[in-house]
């Protein structure tokens, strides 16, 4: 098979370079594994598409947004593989890690769940559950924010999918199954040749536990809804009503809970870490906060937020945007080339890992100005024109990007309006900011100090 060449870019002449740094036997696994976030955001200095190693196995940072683009766009060539296989164990054949066909079939016969009257209908709640989530917090209390936050949304995410039908103390034990089971992910796909996953660890034994008693939790809950064959008007009815457009097919109730757990994952990990950022941010930057205040009280008033409030909320919108940006959730991503290949002109063997990184992207100076720096008016007016095309990424591109993308936003900015409309978050003086890359990147501990507005 003739190499695939890079599209859209035949008289762009792209720099290739290696990462520095690497360790006998290991490569450059050691660097990924203690310290990702400041590994990958040095690699652009050395070139649009830069080699590693992974252990004993060559692999490539794909640098510049064209390329990134390319890799994203053609899964017959840059397959999901790497991340993706281990993923698996959580996720199943779900939307998020499927292949092919498959994820065709998934992605038709899921995408009209996310139309904008199901989301307009999903959020009707968002701000209840919030309000409920805040009634114990009392001034001058410091709360751990990132706690907080993953607790309020496990409880949207859950009402989401399963409308009333999960209890609380049911939901907090498939948070907790949750979490043991995402810390666990991201060790298991940089350790070296793949050798802890399989030993009887403690640790281990808490992963495995803690994926079954969640996956069981799930079946559970769609064993009960699909006897009562009742329309909820939640997520969870319209996977088990939805139908291919020209076959008629269903998904199978395997199939359907892959699709759960992957967006209790998605819809609970993931907003609520950049929930905890945007609020570490509004805390740090008071002129930024007081912005947002004054933006909620004039749209919203003493009211709850909704759907439609959304549009006069556009400098709020821009902080998100922002704190995306600084934090993307989604971190780093693999691929993996199904045949033999090109990337910028360099050779890419079939089976090669190819990796991209939306924090290196995020970070490069070259396409943010000052990137280390908070600034949510980059995303207003004129100034969001000035951002290279597929610079932002932090819900992938393609056909595999995040299906539940316009969810997330809708609810983490519900969720900051609504806060925002009665809090004020402060850091706890001596505090630091410290993100871990796991599955996804999470803000750590983050204590804040309540203050009533």
């Amino acid at each position: 098979m003739n190499p695939a060449k890079v599209s859209d870019t035949p008289a762009r002449s792209w720099s290739l370079g290696s990462a520095p740094g690497a360790v006998p036997l290991l490569g450059h696994a050691l660097a990924l594994w203690r310290r990702p976030l400041e590994f990958l955001a040095s690699l652009p200095a050395h070139g649009d598409v830069v080699e590693f190693r992974l252990g004993p196995s060559r692999a490539y940072l794909a640098c510049h947004p064209e390329l990134v683009h390319h890799v994203l766009v053609n899964p017959r060539v840059f397959d999901k593989g790497g991340v993706f296989d281990k993923a698996r164990q959580l996720l199943g054949n779900s939307l998020s890690v499927s292949r092919g066909d498959d994820h065709r079939f998934q992605r038709r016969l899921i995408q009209p769940a996310f139309h904008s009257t199901r989301i307009a209908a999903y959020t009707a709640g968002v701000g209840d559950d919030t309000r409920r989530a805040i009634r114990s917090w009392r001034a001058g209390r410091t709360q751990d924010i990132g706690e907080a936050m993953h607790a309020l949304l496990m409880q949207v995410a859950a009402r989401t999918l399963f409308s009333t039908s999960a209890d609380e103390e049911t939901v907090e034990e498939a948070r907790q199954c949750l979490r043991t089971v995402s810390q666990g992910i991201y060790r298991r796909t940089v350790a070296p040749l793949g050798i802890m996953e399989k030993l009887p660890t403690p640790g281990n034994r808490r992963y495995d536990h803690a994926n079954a008693r969640l996956r069981e939790i799930v079946d559970t809950m769609i064993d009960e809804r699909r006897r009562s064959e009742e329309d909820h008007g939640d997520l969870l009815s319209t996977l088990l009503r939805a139908e291919h457009p020209e076959t008629g097919q269903r998904l199978t109730d395997e199939e359907v809970l892959d699709q759960v757990v992957t967006f209790l994952v998605a819809g609970s990990e993931t907003t609520a870490s950049t929930l905890a950022f945007v609020f570490h941010l509004l805390g740090a930057h008071p002129e930024a906060e007081r912005r947002v205040h004054a933006e909620i009280d004039a749209a919203v008033g003493d009211r709850s937020p909704v759907f439609d409030d959304l549009p006069r909320l556009e400098f709020t919108r821009a902080v998100i945007t922002e704190a995306l940006r600084l934090y993307p959730p989604s971190w780093m991503s693999m691929r993996v080339a199904a045949v033999d290949t090109e990337l910028g002109g360099h050779p890419v063997p079939a089976g090669t890992m190819v990796v991209y990184s939306a924090h290196a992207l995020h970070h490069n100076p070259e396409l943010f100005p000052d990137p280390e720096e908070f600034v949510p008016e980059r995303w207003l007016g004129e100034r969001a024109k000035e951002v290279p095309r597929g610079a932002l990424l932090p819900f992938g591109a393609g056909s595999h990007k995040c299906i539940g993308d316009v969810l997330a936003l809708t609810e983490t900015a519900l969720i900051v309006a609504t806060i925002a409309s009665r809090w004020r978050l402060r850091p706890v003086p001596g505090s630091v900011l410290r993100p871990e890359p796991k599955a996804t990147l999470e803000a750590g501990p983050l204590p804040m100090i309540c203050e009533p507005r």
